[in-house]
């Protein structure tokens, strides 16, 4: 079992930005101390849903202060960026980090940020798959050329290799170049994956059936790609969701449903659609009840025991789990030590 935090840099009511980025940082740093797995990192643009704008960005600063834990993004919003320009940042980091920076990838939503950014909406609805393979040929070959609708240049050299890892630290990191995740929210999204056998980050709102379906499509589609059995089975698939550590049976969720939907509310309401298209919200509080109930969220034992069952119900042994609910910095420092003292001993 593989425990590893997701930080959104969120921005809670009465909080400025600043607060939410320092409570990110020390809630990495105090994830490595706790002897968890990885920090993943999300990218949101002008939203107070998590203030982190460049999940490459704050990768680099947390390889820097740590040595030993993962950092990877979930995700970097691909339509929002050229897969060049972050291939040659996931090369970067992976290189200078001895292998221990992931790069997970999603399509993101039909944001303003497409008419910021430029991509515009063709980017979200069909422009993933071609950008998704220019980025795995930059991570890949030595020299590339883009020949797609949307990306068309010359044959170029790649520089840096990502696959040029001294020895030693090839050999520790376990792969020739960084890890790609694909964040999937569809058939469609677990099909692409698939086909290029790269495992899924799945999202926090789903539960275990749910996932258990997506990874058996995963499976099959792997096969019918023509994947090697020890491929398709060895998938390192990373489930989202939420973590809070208390003694009380419901201490934990009177902590995030009294601070989490003041949040979700302000956070989720300042999402602009980029062609004016109508969205339903959830309600914040009934949704911050559902992932209460989903994840391990509560005593030590309910929390290993919610996470050993999604792994029995669902094969996935890695996760990513928010531990910022709270809002506070000295509560989710003390609720990732708690993970790390608490509630890691008991699933291994």
């Amino acid at each position: 079992m593989r425990i590893g935090t997701f930080v959104l840099a969120a921005q809670f009511p009465g909080q400025g930005p600043g607060e939410a980025l320092h409570r990110a940082v020390r809630s990495a740093e105090a994830a490595e101390e706790s002897g968890l797995d990885s920090v993943w990192l999300a990218e949101h643009h002008f939203v107070p849903y998590g203030v982190c704008p460049s999940a490459t960005t704050l990768a680099a600063l947390l390889l820097g202060r740590t040595r030993r834990i993962r950092v990877g993004t979930a995700v970097s919003v691909l339509p929002n960026h050229h897969p060049v320009a972050l291939g040659e940042q996931a090369a970067l980091l992976h290189l200078t980090s001895g292998g221990r920076f992931s790069l997970g990838v999603g399509r993101g939503g039909p944001w303003v940020d497409l008419e910021v950014f430029g991509g515009g909406l063709d980017a979200y609805e069909n422009g993933f798959p071609e950008a998704l393979e220019l980025l795995l040929d930059w991570l890949r070959e030595p020299r590339v050329a883009g020949r797609g609708e949307r990306f068309g240049f010359r044959e170029v050299a790649v520089v840096p290799r990502a696959d040029e890892l001294l020895d030693g630290a090839a050999e520790a990191a376990g792969t020739s170049g960084p890890e790609v995740i694909v964040a999937c929210t569809s058939p469609k999204s677990v099909r692409l994956a698939a086909g290029r056998a790269l495992p899924m980050l799945l999202g926090m709102h789903c539960g275990d059936e749910e996932k258990a379906e997506m990874v058996t499509l995963w499976r099959t589609a792997a096969r019918e790609a023509g994947h090697p059995p020890e491929v398709v089975e060895g998938a390192a698939h990373v489930s989202a969701g939420v973590a809070q550590i208390a003694d009380g049976p419901g201490d934990a969720t009177e902590t995030l449903v009294k601070t989490m939907p003041g949040w979700l509310r302000q956070g989720l309401d300042a999402h602009v659609t980029v062609d004016a298209r109508h969205r339903v919200m959830r309600d914040p509080v009934a949704y911050t009840e559902l992932l209460c109930a989903l994840h391990p969220v509560g005593p030590p034992k309910l929390a290993a025991d919610r996470l050993a069952a999604t792994a029995e119900r669902t094969g996935i042994t890695r996760f990513a789990l928010l531990v910022e609910g709270s809002g506070d910095l000295a509560a989710t420092e003390d609720n990732v030590r708690r993970l790390g003292a608490d509630v890691l001993p008991l699933l291994t």
